[in-house]
This record gives structure tokens, C-alpha cells and sequence, in this order.
């Protein structure tokens, strides 16, 4: 079985998991991104407990 290589995204922003509107803002500047046509999707990262809109497209 061939070895594959993880996908690589690029974090357009980040936003705290403790803001009073959870993950709000995240999710309304993923959808700014779509207006734009970036085709951004909320993470958590549960290591540093952020929520991360990321991208698939390398960032130049």
C-alpha cells in the first residue's frame, strides 16, 4: 500500500473556544470566505483550544 502525505491547509484565522458566542465568529468568517469564494470550514484544535477557519489552498 502506497504511503500517502496529510493534506496540507493553511489557518486563515483564529478564534478562541472561550468567547461568549462559542464558535459564532468562526463559523460567520468561514462564511465570509465562501462570499468570496474560498472554500474555508471551521476546526477545532484541541491542543491549544482555538477554533481554526482553514483552508486547503496553500496561501501565497
Amino acid at each position: 500500500m502506497p504511503a500517502t502525505l496529510p493534506q496540507q491547509r493553511t489557518v486563515l484565522e483564529r478564534f478562541p473556544v472561550g468567547h461568549p458566542r462559542g464558535s459564532w465568529p468562526a463559523d460567520e468568517y468561514a462564511a465570509a470566505q465562501h462570499a468570496q469564494d474560498t472554500d474555508a470550514r471551521v476546526v477545532m484544535d484541541l491542543t491549544s483550544d482555538v477554533f481554526l477557519v482553514v483552508t486547503d489552498i496553500t496561501a501565497q
